[in-house]
């Protein structure tokens, strides 16, 4: 029943910054690790970042360290995905998603999975 809503994208310039929303209807979103993912035309989805339940542990893309962070808010039932010093190769679709643990993220297990939100970077 849990539902994942993506917020935020848009069209930038190489080197503009955007905030990445993620809305969770689930009663336990604080029980989930959030994962964002990305998937460009022509490629297969790939990860860009982990949190854990906590918001203590996170894991990054390694082209994207430096420049994105992932954080969340359990009260609000929100995960974020700050994304500055933005390229065109992270021009794609993002999507967040849902893991019962961060052990299942890292293994790319997710439960659930929201619909996207586009982001295109200019050069």
């Amino acid at each position: 029943q849990a539902q994942l809503v993506e917020s935020g994208g848009g069209l930038v310039q190489a080197g503009g910054s955007l905030r990445l929303s993620c809305a969770a209807s689930t009663r336990t979103f604080s029980n989930y690790a959030m994962g964002w993912f990305r998937q460009a035309p022509g490629k297969e989805r790939e990860f860009v970042a982990i949190i854990s339940d906590s918001g203590l542990t996170t894991y990054y893309l390694d082209s994207v360290k430096g420049r994105f962070t992932i954080s969340r808010d359990n009260a609000k039932n929100m995960v974020y995905l700050q994304m500055n010093s933005l390229k065109p190769e992270d021009t794609a679709l993002y999507y967040c998603a849902a893991a019962v643990t961060i052990m299942r993220a890292q293994r790319n297990e997710y439960t659930y999975w929201g619909q996207g939100t586009q982001v295109t970077v200019s050069s």
